[in-house]
């Protein structure tokens, strides 16, 4: 049941360290992806709560990515390990409420892999795409809600 009109709104709340540098480098490479994808920057996946996802996802997000370092290399020790239970419970919460637990992955991506990241965010706008907008969206008062995290 996808709408064929509007794309899909993808948040990837990406690590400073590594995979936001990915991100940067895709850029100077020339890599491309949809201009449907807001990429926010932190300074640790670890540092990242359920209540941010859901706020993304309540804010008008149809889905998330949240890219880390590569598991053993986490600049703060164990934040991505962190990051990656959470995604799980988010998951979890996600299709016990109802929803497509596909709609949140958690990726590991060094700083030298920009053509994989971005062919992970083409991977999860296709996923998206084919889930549909998110029924939250529809409780959103406003279509063009800015999302704050």
């Amino acid at each position: 049941m996808s709408n064929e009109n509007s794309e899909p709104l993808l948040i990837a709340f990406c690590c400073q360290y590594c995979s936001y540098s990915a991100a940067d480098l895709a850029g100077s490479m020339r890599l491309q992806y949809p201009p449907n994808v807001r990429i926010i920057r932190t300074p640790c996946t670890g540092r990242l709560e359920v209540e941010f996802f859901m706020k993304a996802f309540e804010k008008g997000a149809d889905g998330i990515l949240v890219a880390g370092c590569l598991e053993g290399g986490c600049h703060f020790t164990e934040g991505n390990l962190l990051a990656r239970g959470r995604v799980g419970y988010t998951r979890k919460f996600l299709s016990e409420s109802g929803l497509e637990e596909e709609r949140i992955r958690m990726i590991n991506i060094s700083a030298a892999q920009a053509r994989p990241l971005v062919d992970y965010i083409n991977e999860m706008l296709a996923t998206l795409k084919n889930l549909g907008p998110s029924p939250l969206k529809s409780m959103n008062p406003s279509k063009n809600a800015e999302i704050r995290i």
